[in-house]
């Protein structure tokens, strides 16, 4: 439980004088009568710490537990409390951006440590310091693209996580991005849609391996017809599979990316997580 002191007294008077009100009903002389509460709320009567604890016990048992089984892009993952003890210490607790690089070691030293650790499971080249999520990572990974090549429309498989897909379209729609979503065939990118789609306008095929559906993508084949084409390949990926994958690195994707969070983030209620985004040398300049 987290430490409460109410407001005192002088407290109260303090901030009324600050806000020019000279009483709490005179603070919130904006709202209607009509819509505020008259009378006393029926509270119970206080309780004591330790009968608190046991109410909130009491509620906690009327929950039921139930295992998960469908994924989708948040995955109810094992976390060592090892891993809280470390991140807690005063070396990982400085400034979010490192301005000041004398002070901020321990943020130099995990973001070098991610981005390292990105590369070797990604197999690419160069890695950036994460986006927001695995979502704004695939965005950015289609605006890396449609600069590289100068080329404006860009495919989509169409077993992409839906919601990843609803983020592409809304930055494509205003920013005059032509997304083609190709079909899915027995829950595979289907091979023929890529082939009937692919033209010289096309910027990138964006492809999530694993996919939506758990199906592992035949990467080889559509990676060739990719780069025929003188396309770029994003892939989307899980890198809690990539030790066990083939990586994008030995796929001969362009750009890999994804969100984090199968490596240790709690659920959160559905994030936020952590994007991340690797590509190759030749890319180098175009990471956000």
């Amino acid at each position: 439980m987290f430490k409460y002191f109410p407001h005192t007294n002088t407290d109260v008077k303090e901030m009324l004088e600050a806000t020019g009100a000279k009483s709490l009903d005179d603070l919130f002389r904006d709202l209607p009568e009509a819509v505020k509460y008259q009378g006393d709320l029926d509270l119970p009567e206080a309780l004591s710490e330790i009968e608190i604890r046991q109410k909130i016990g009491e509620l906690a048992l009327r929950n039921q537990n139930l295992i998960s089984f469908r994924g989708a892009g948040s995955y109810d993952v094992y976390t060592p409390s090892v891993i809280s003890a470390l991140t807690s210490r005063q070396e990982f607790l400085t400034s979010y951006t490192p301005y000041q690089p004398e002070i901020a070691q321990g943020t130099l030293q995990y973001i070098f440590e991610f981005q390292s650790m990105i590369c070797e499971l990604t197999g690419m080249d160069v890695a950036n310091a994460s986006v927001y999520d695995g979502a704004t990572a695939t965005m950015e990974a289609m605006f890396m693209a449609i600069s590289q090549t100068r080329r404006n429309k860009v495919l989509v498989s169409g077993a992409l996580n839906p919601r990843v897909l609803n983020v592409l379209k809304t930055y494509a729609r205003f920013r005059n991005v032509e997304l083609v979503i190709l079909e899915a065939d027995d829950y595979h990118t289907s091979l023929a849609s890529v082939k009937a789609k692919l033209d010289t306008d096309v910027a990138a095929l964006i492809v999530q391996n694993p996919n939506y559906f758990g199906v592992v993508e035949r990467m080889d084949e559509i990676a060739n017809l990719i780069h025929e084409n003188k396309s770029l390949l994003i892939m989307n990926v899980d890198p809690s599979t990539l030790s066990v994958l083939k990586t994008p690195g030995e796929i001969g994707a362009d750009i890999a990316c994804g969100d984090a969070q199968t490596l240790g983030i709690p659920l959160n209620f559905g994030g936020p997580y952590v994007g991340f985004m690797a590509t190759t040398e030749k890319l180098l300049r175009k990471l956000p």
